[in-house]
């Protein structure tokens, strides 16, 4: 059997088998190697993960009611995004304090190793908020017109994820610090010299491009901006104010392989699974299949 990768967290983990997410990536780039398993929750924060990890990892996949004994390389831990609500906005319900953030992400490791001795646990921040966005785009009816979030709160609980990962010996990713070392993350589209027209949705024809489909002069959703040719360093990282762009995306997915290669997992140093073409002989195709 081939070992596997857990991803474990809210919506930006549960979103990233979409098209250009990082959890994707991640499954193409430990091909024949690993295998990436989703368990991505949207809405969740860290409260609600702790009460249903046993339900998550507890029972065995092979069928029966016991334990999988069978250990992942490694599990990734994104949490904070929801529990950095603020708890006198429009999405309260989903707010953890500060302190019980940390305590539950301590629970959730605690958990894990006990389940999983061996296994590595990768704990990713929150990413920033570009709180703009959030009023542009809310989940919910927001009657005080005021963001949910705000970037000063997820900096805190990023601060904490990072500290708790200091004291329990693990790896950690730092997002909100990565992502907003990109020059104007959260508005980059707007420094190239030209916006969406909000109601053609569309840009300029001098700025179009060949989309990935190879439709031409294609009419481009806000939400599609990764489909203009401008570097990646210059596209926006986030889509509502919270959730994962291409780009954003990349950034993740870029992190990760980096915090793995160091703990010793890459696809140099990983077995492959069954024998890769160029090993088989020609001449008696079989016989690779022997040993």
């Amino acid at each position: 059997m081939r070992p596997k990768i857990y991803l474990f967290g809210d919506s930006i983990t549960e979103e990233s088998f979409g098209d250009g997410g990082w959890g994707s990536s991640l499954a193409h780039h430990f091909a024949r190697t690993v295998d990436v398993v989703l368990r991505g929750y949207s809405g969740y924060n860290t409260r609600w993960a702790v009460k249903v990890a046993e339900r998550v990892f507890g029972a065995a996949e092979g069928g029966g009611g016991g334990v999988n004994n069978e250990e992942p390389l490694v599990v990734t831990v994104f949490f904070g995004a929801n529990d950095a609500c603020l708890p006198n906005r429009c999405s309260a319900f989903q707010h953890v304090p500060l302190d019980e953030y940390k305590r539950n992400l301590r629970s959730i490791v605690s958990f894990l190793k006990k389940r999983w001795p061996t296994t590595r646990i990768l704990l990713i921040t929150p990413p920033p908020i570009d709180e703009d966005g959030r009023l542009r785009h809310p989940y919910i009816e927001n009657p005080s017109n005021e963001p949910e979030r705000t970037n000063e709160a997820a900096g805190a609980y990023a601060k904490a994820c990072v500290k708790l990962a200091g004291e329990c010996g693990i790896p950690v990713i730092d997002l909100w610090t990565k992502m907003q070392q990109f020059p104007d993350w959260k508005n980059a589209c707007l420094r190239l010299g030209f916006e969406i027209n909000p109601e053609t949705r569309q840009i300029p024809p001098d700025e179009k491009t060949t989309s990935r489909t190879k439709k031409k002069e294609e009419t481009l959703d806000k939400d599609d901006l990764y489909l203009v040719r401008i570097p990646a360093i210059l596209r926006p990282s986030l889509r509502d104010g919270l959730h994962l762009t291409r780009s954003g995306n990349e950034i993740v997915f870029e992190e990760v392989v980096k915090k793995l290669a160091e703990e010793g997992f890459s696809p140099e140093t990983l077995p492959v699974d069954l024998p890769l073409i160029t090993e088989i002989d020609p001449r008696d195709p079989l016989k690779s299949f022997q040993q």
